[in-house]
């Protein structure tokens, strides 16, 4: 049984360090604040979600009821945080960039 907690725990370290690099790797290359702050908010809930389980399956049991509230305070708060920048930019006058896509017709 111990085997297979390690396992699972290994799979969700290894998911939420992509889902991590993934969400930087947007917030580097994508071209506005409203696609940046998808980028990010998607995958650093994610990622923070998978790291943090990977720790609570490897820790004690109050530990791991300790993480699990962070866990869910990481799902309430980032998603409302980037709600608050993406409102914040848009009464700014931040518009999106749009994309013309393939103009070879």
């Amino acid at each position: 049984m111990e085997i297979l907690i390690d396992i699972i725990s290994i799979i969700c370290l290894i998911g939420g360090l992509f889902f991590l690099f993934v969400g930087a790797l947007g917030l580097l290359r994508l071209p506005d604040v409203y696609n940046r702050l998808h980028a990010t908010t998607k995958c650093d809930t994610l990622g923070a979600g998978l790291l943090l389980l990977s720790l609570a399956l490897q820790s004690s049991a109050a530990v791991g009821v300790r993480l699990g509230l962070l866990i869910i305070f990481i799902l309430i708060t980032n998603p409302t945080a980037a709600h608050v920048i993406a409102r914040s930019a848009y009464k700014t006058g931040r518009r999106p960039i749009v994309s013309r896509g393939n103009t070879d017709d």
